[in-house]
């Protein structure tokens, strides 16, 4: 596990009894009906749950994009009401937030245009965070001259140069084979030791899940409730070969997966 502790740190983001219901031509249809989790400072959570629970829906209210029916979604104890400054979003589809057009150096440099930064600044932001995801050197190449990993580096590097107190991650690995997606992985933990950034993920991977968390936020029923929120503490630093193969991963990932089916 990192070294970093987020036992006693206060909550960064806090969802109280959040429900969403699309309003239909059929009629009023309810996809979350009441979730309430805090995500603590320095904490990395992950969401998981059946397919069509509502993760995504999820995902859209907590950044903001999508309104709340009722309840609440809070950040620093401030309501989520449209796209907070102090978060950032990284996509699954890389391809889709990358601008082909724009240099590496130029994609990371985009979310910082609106910010009133000193321009020495900006540039030790812009190199720092593509030193954290390993892209130093790459700076004037172009997204369609990297590979689907490195390309989602960028996005990564991209996000993290805006320094957000809360980086949500939407599916952020499932685009890219086994191997790279190890990687980035333990870029994620990297990232959070380096910047002392909340990271909230949504996945379909279990064993992502368990690999990455302090804590597992199960969702289950429909519409979507949390089932449960599942502590994750293995003592020491993580490694994909030391900690997937501790009795206690198997264990928790059986757990995960049992609320999962149930709820399915």
């Amino acid at each position: 596990m990192n070294t970093t502790s987020t036992v006693d740190a206060p909550a960064r983001l806090s969802v109280q009894g959040l429900a969403k219901t699309y309003d239909t031509k059929h009629g009023p249809v309810p996809v979350i009906a009441d979730l309430t989790f805090d995500v603590r400072s320095a904490e990395i959570a992950c969401i998981v749950g059946p397919s069509g629970i509502g993760k995504t829906t999820l995902l859209k209210c907590l950044t903001g994009l999508q309104s709340i029916t009722s309840g609440s979604a809070r950040i620093d104890g401030k309501q989520i009401d449209g796209p907070p400054e102090e978060m950032a979003l990284v996509f699954q589809e890389y391809t889709r937030s990358l601008m082909p057009w724009l240099t590496v150096e130029k994609n990371v440099r985009l979310p910082l245009k609106h910010l009133r930064l000193p321009a020495a600044e900006r540039e030790e932001r812009i190199g720092s965070a593509l030193a954290a995801v390993g892209l130093a050197g790459a700076e004037a190449k172009y997204p369609w001259q990297l590979s689907g990993g490195m390309q989602q580096r960028v996005a990564i590097a991209r996000a993290i140069a805006y320094r957000p107190e809360v980086l949500i991650m939407d599916e952020p690995f499932a685009s890219v084979d086994a191997q790279t997606r190890f990687e980035l992985e333990d870029l994620c933990l990297k990232i959070r030791e380096e910047f002392g950034m909340t990271i909230v993920i949504v996945t379909h991977d279990i064993d992502e899940a368990v690999y990455l968390s302090d804590r597992v936020v199960v969702l289950g029923e429909r519409p979507a409730r949390v089932t449960e929120i599942i502590d994750i503490d293995f003592g020491g630093p993580r490694d994909q070969i030391t900690t997937r193969s501790v009795p206690e991963f198997a264990e928790l990932r059986t757990r995960i997966f049992e609320l999962i089916r149930k709820a399915g």
